[in-house]
């Protein structure tokens, strides 16, 4: 080859690098939001965070590469104020979706936003609180996963009954924070009649309330507790669990992982398999799926944990009719 020829060659191969270099994009970074029902240093917390993640890697998205994931947390102990400013901040941000935790949290966000998708998690009766317009399809921006009925109180009335023989009761939720602990109550209430106990009221809206419920169930003979699932109570579920193990008080919760931290037994969905499944709508969403195509899930199974350790504090034989119905014992 000729020297000019040479020449001419590397200089056009010269000109046309950076035509292919700025062809090749930088890759797209989607955007999630998410509001937490509970606070960022809780295990629980980190817990669904890890599955969350590790779910969305398996469809091939990664933290830090295609992907960014905003944190709001412990909502559920906040006033409703600073929930609808977290909510706006969130919204403000402009995110390809938002994953949620629980109905109050998601109350403000519907009312900032009727385009961002939203995929909620842990929420009671979305089609009667307005959330959707039905389960499917849902409709709107809105989609995700329900988690129980009111008519679990008469349930967990039945199983705390059977556990500990009660013959005075509680249901303890927080009314500015639980979007269906009236109607926990008002179930358990009608079961009451049934299983021949009496209902007694349990609001709760500070820790102080909770330590006075609780004591004023241990100076009862029999009495037992249903603590409903809402934020509040499970922002400070160490302090119910200590103090029912304190006062001698046997409890049923909602999750497993009450349980796991001490509480006598648990009846209700799986919450970190909910965020598995939401992940699942997550990446549906990001690659261009609608929320209003997505129906409302409600879950399939529930599953009942007894501590035995706890039993054994509260001075509780566990019926074998339970050990041999239970999911899981914890030794």
């Amino acid at each position: 080859m000729k020297r000019r020829e040479l020449i001419t060659l590397l200089g056009g191969a010269a000109a046309a690098w950076p035509r292919a270099v700025s062809a090749q994009q930088p890759q797209r970074v989607r955007r999630v939001g998410v509001l937490m029902n509970l606070g960022e240093s809780d295990p629980e917390s980190r817990a669904r965070v890890a599955v969350l993640r590790e779910t969305l890697e398996k469809f091939g998205w990664a933290v830090g590469r295609d992907l960014a994931i905003d944190y709001r947390w412990g909502l559920g102990d906040l006033d409703i104020e600073r929930t609808r400013a977290a909510a706006a901040d969130l919204v403000r941000s402009a995110p390809d979706a938002i994953l949620v935790t629980g109905g109050p949290a998601l109350t403000p966000l519907q009312q900032a936003t009727r385009t961002i998708p939203i995929v909620f998690m842990t929420v009671s009766e979305p089609v009667a609180l307005g959330f959707v317009a039905s389960l499917a399809p849902p409709g709107g921006n809105i989609t995700g996963f329900t988690n129980i009925e009111p008519t679990f109180g008469a349930k967990w009335l039945e199983l705390l009954k059977e556990m500990a023989r009660v013959t005075r009761f509680a249901v303890m939720f927080n009314p500015d924070t639980s979007t269906i602990g009236a109607r926990i109550s008002q179930s358990a209430g009608t079961a009451a009649q049934k299983f021949a106990v009496e209902l007694v009221d349990a609001q709760v809206r500070q820790p102080a309330d909770i330590e006075t419920t609780i004591a004023m169930l241990a100076r009862e003979q029999r009495g037992g507790l249903i603590v409903a699932p809402d934020g509040f109570t499970q922002n400070h579920r160490k302090l119910v669990l200590d103090l029912a193990v304190r006062h001698q008080v046997p409890a049923i919760y909602a999750y497993r992982y009450v349980a796991a931290d001490g509480g006598l037994m648990s009846y209700g969905a799986d919450i970190l398999n909910q965020y598995r499944q939401a992940a699942t709508y997550v990446d549906r969403i990001l690659r261009g799926e609608k929320p209003a195509d997505l129906p409302v899930q409600q879950p399939v199974k529930f599953e009942l944990v007894i501590n035995m350790k706890t039993a054994k504090a509260l001075g509780l034989t566990v019926p074998l009719t339970l050990q041999v119905v239970a999911d899981e014992i914890i030794e």
